[in-house]
């Protein structure tokens, strides 16, 4: 044991079995999402900047490779017949295209749209509810942040696991229903009233 862990009463790594990570880290993929993330108004002075094309690519390519290293080893994920195999596939693969042909800008969600997105309580999960994207077990993670999407109450995911996606792409992985509703105008109205000026107010 080192001195910081005898100092701190903290037991050898020996004895604790390494717990393998739930998801790979993305603290590149978020670095390179805000060069190219224009729909923060505070984040971008310019709202009429449109990102960089390279830029674009590459993080749609960095989530890719995340989603891949998740799928694990070709060895380990046999003939990807399980569900979540299938999803993280088509996903990975609809990621790739868009490294390849890169939108002009991205049509992900706003920070408050996952804000505001439904949190699920953990009493209201079972033991064998598992995110469609990782595919491990809600229940399995020591603080469980699960998510419902708006499309469908069956649409759960960890909120690591979709916000990425979220970011880049505002439709549902499961049924690409699109996400963010758009404003309606205001019906027109028959009266042929004066609108009201609040300068007389």
């Amino acid at each position: 044991m080192s001195g910081y862990e005898v100092e701190h009463n903290i037991s050898a790594k020996e004895n604790k079995p390494e717990q393998p990570a739930r998801r790979p880290d993305l603290s590149t993929f978020f670095s390179t999402l805000e060069l190219v993330d224009t729909s923060d108004p505070q984040a971008h002075t310019n709202t009429h900047a449109l990102p960089q094309p390279e830029n674009v690519a590459a993080a749609f390519r960095l989530l890719a490779n995340a989603f891949d290293m998740m799928r694990g080893p070709a060895d380990d994920r046999g003939d990807s017949t399980t569900s979540g195999g299938d999803l993280l596939a088509s996903m990975i693969e609809q990621l790739r295209q868009n490294a390849d042909d890169p939108p002009v800008e991205l049509k992900g969600v706003p920070d408050s749209f996952l804000d505001e997105l439904e949190r699920v309580p953990n009493k209201s999960l079972k033991p064998t509810d598992t995110c469609p994207i990782c595919v491990n077990p809600f229940l399995e993670d020591s603080y469980p942040l699960v998510v419902e999407l708006p499309c469908h109450p069956d649409h759960r995911f960890d909120l690591d696991c979709i916000k990425p996606w979220l970011k880049l792409n505002s439709t549902c992985p499961l049924d690409r229903k699109e996400l963010m509703k758009k404003k309606q105008p205001p019906p027109p109205t028959d009266d042929d009233e004066e609108e009201y000026d609040d300068m007389y107010a």
